[in-house]
């Protein structure tokens, strides 16, 4: 068993304005992963991905399961440019909170390519879970979340990142 706490704090923003991206960046690389925490509003339904490292090329694949306790479906996406998809559907455009975790697995290896584990819970909507992955060997230095159709995190909206301590 590791001695001390696992998780260890890197950083938390926690929005005093709308922003139309947040983003995390000079990750050190003295974890073994990192797990991003959010509970956020949005200003208009839409869907939310992370880039990694600013990349914009088509290197980012994701499939997703989700369910709302009367149907359960999948999608998936190749070759996007839009990022890893952190939560399948939309976020609704009204006061609920939205609540996900993402897992970056590996972040800092040179070697590999990047696998992202994501969970997002609705109130209204919903359940669902999504592997991504971002074909690219680079160690993972920022984060930045996003919107695809111009909708804005809410003020109030809590992002945490959190670095995974080797064991």
């Amino acid at each position: 068993m590791p001695a001390g706490n696992t998780y260890e704090a890197i950083a938390t923003q926690t929005l005093g304005s709308a922003a139309a991206t947040v983003t995390f960046s000079s990750i050190p690389q003295t974890y073994t992963d990192l797990v991003l925490v959010l509970s956020a509003k949005v200003s208009t339904a839409d869907n939310s991905y992370v880039r990694l490292n600013s990349d914009t090329g088509t290197n980012y694949s994701w499939t997703a399961l989700w369910g709302d306790g009367t149907s359960r479906g999948s999608a998936r996406s190749s070759n996007t440019a839009n990022g890893i998809v952190m939560e399948y559907f939309a976020y609704p455009s009204s006061s609920e909170i939205n609540n996900v975790i993402m897992q970056f697995n590996n972040y800092s290896n040179t070697t590999t390519f990047k696998t992202v584990l994501s969970r997002a819970n609705h109130a209204s909507l919903g359940v669902d879970a999504i592997v991504g992955l971002w074909r690219n060997t680079a160690a993972i230095t920022s984060l930045t979340l996003r919107f695809t159709s111009g909708s804005t995190w809410s003020i109030g909206s809590t992002f945490s990142l959190y670095g995974i301590k080797a064991a």
